[in-house]
């Protein structure tokens, strides 16, 4: 008992630091879960990858004059990140380029112009900091704020679930009913962001989709249904965390990329052991259907 006690419980039960790490990632996956799974069926996986790093030109001008501060860094991050969803939007609308090579286009260029501007005046370390985050770092003002984004999530999402469900499903059939689509998409994209500015505090802008993206595409070989996915990513979401901290705390290793890992490797015992549609399911023998 006492080397279970030491090996699962102790780490949590005597260093604050800890205890902070784990609410705060472990917030940041239940609020993510849902973004994740509805950006999955809706094939825009890639999407959260490229506003993940549409992020960090405005973090790093909120670094330029404020320094390491949450509140500049987060509010540079949400101006940048709505900017960059609104250019490629505006692009796909304009000329014959799709939405997905408008963001790719603009996702590059800001990564390099943000990677170039807190080279200007930061060292390495804060250039560490914010691509990769310090999940151990996060402080009272980092939970508050990872809290308030989950609860923006919540609430938003009980408003454009069924407009964001329908247009998953039957776009068409939406536009023709309704002209809720356009609004719950935009709500959808600013939800997105929302939670990737959040996430970039503990898990940096090149890790924060991680915690959002695998859970969800790992949920997809044990439910068939909506809610099973997302309840299912949430809990993959969590169970990686607390594996992550636990592991980067007894073996030394970077706590958000030892998370994100964690992450993966479900994702890979999904895909071979899961139900629906994994790899042993399918050389599995089928019921036959019977008369």
């Amino acid at each position: 008992m006492d080397s279970v006690y030491a090996l699962l419980i102790a780490p949590f039960a005597e260093f604050d630091f800890m205890r902070r790490a784990l609410v705060g990632a472990s917030v940041l996956a239940v609020s993510a879960a849902p973004i994740g799974v509805f950006l999955m069926l809706r094939r825009m996986s890639l999407v959260g990858d490229a506003m993940a790093h549409a992020i960090l030109p405005g973090a790093a001008v909120g670094y330029l004059i404020a320094g390491l501060s949450l509140g500049a860094m987060t509010l540079g991050g949400l101006v940048a990140g709505f900017a960059v969803a609104l250019l490629a939007g505006l692009v796909a609308r304009l000329t014959k380029l799709r939405e997905d090579a408008s963001l790719a286009a603009f996702y590059l260029m800001s990564l390099a112009l943000g990677v170039t501007l807190i080279s200007l005046r930061g060292s390495n370390i804060d250039l560490l900091h914010v691509l990769f985050g310090s999940v151990l770092a996060l402080d009272d003002q980092a939970l508050y704020l990872i809290g308030g984004v989950a609860s923006v999530t919540a609430l938003v999402f009980t408003i454009v679930v069924r407009p964001l469900v329908m247009e998953s499903i039957d776009p068409v059939f939406l536009r023709a009913v309704s002209r809720a689509g356009a609004p719950a998409h935009l709500a959808f994209l600013a939800l997105a962001v929302l939670n990737l500015v959040g996430g970039f505090q503990a898990l940096g802008t090149l890790l924060a989709v991680g915690i959002m993206m695998l859970p969800a595409i790992a949920s997809r070989f044990w439910a068939q249904t909506l809610t099973g996915m997302i309840a299912v990513a949430i809990i993959i979401g969590i169970s990686a965390t607390i594996a992550g901290l636990l592991i980067s705390f007894h073996l030394g290793l970077a706590s958000g990329p030892t998370i994100i890992l964690i992450a993966g490797l479900f994702y890979i015992v999904s895909m071979v052991i899961g139900p629906q549609g994994g790899l042993l399911a399918s050389y599995l023998p089928q019921r036959h259907l019977e008369a």
